[in-house]
């Protein structure tokens, strides 16, 4: 039975990594995966999914206000397809996400999603929210804070290495922009609570 699946981390965790051994293992089966990743993330150059730790491979993108049932429902007339992996999913829009469920229940095919739940703010990104809601299954791709436990949150900085307490919702980055932490060390670098 398909399933919508939710992997969700916070930065630097390697979401992208497990959707590349996930996908690869179908492959390697003789199955055909189809990837897709957010049309504005192209960090690791357009339509492609890429790891901090140098793997990657070819994606069809997706644009806000883009049908993704009828996207997928193209794909799948097109060759069989063993699962879709969807990459930055935090910035579907609820609609889409929607239209993904829709795309399991009806076409019967499992999407796996691979998304940060919140912001740089604590704040959850519509696209998380609505997989929050909406998937059969959730997964946590842990990752740690330098003080060694669970890191929930993350802090975006400036190009001096300045917290930055506001801001749009989306700026893509890496390493270079945003650190992830546990929810205390997120909290001392807000100015929420001072360091002991």
């Amino acid at each position: 039975m398909a399933k919508l699946y939710f992997n969700y981390s916070t930065m630097n965790a390697g979401k992208s990594t497990v959707l590349l051994q996930a996908s690869h293992n179908y492959i390697e089966r003789g199955m055909q995966t189809y990837r897709m990743i957010a049309q504005l993330d192209n960090r690791a150059g357009a339509g492609r999914i890429g790891s901090r730790i140098g793997i990657g491979a070819d994606a069809d993108t997706f644009a806000p206000s883009e049908d993704l049932f009828q996207k997928i429902k193209t794909r799948l007339e097109a060759s069989p397809c063993a699962c879709i992996f969807i990459d930055e999913a935090q910035f579907l829009e609820t609609e889409q996400v929607w239209q993904l469920a829709r795309a399991v229940d009806d076409l019967g095919v499992p999407i796996m999603t691979y998304g940060l739940r919140v912001d740089f703010l604590g704040k959850l990104f519509p696209g998380s929210a609505a997989l929050l809601a909406l998937a059969d299954e959730m997964r946590e791709v842990r990752t740690i804070c330098h003080c060694g436990k669970k890191a929930t949150m993350v802090v975006r900085k400036d190009a001096a290495g300045n917290v930055l307490k506001d801001g749009d919702q989306i700026v893509i980055g890496g390493n270079d922009r945003y650190v992830s932490l546990c929810r205390r060390h997120w909290r001392e670098e807000m100015g929420e609570i001072t360091q002991a």
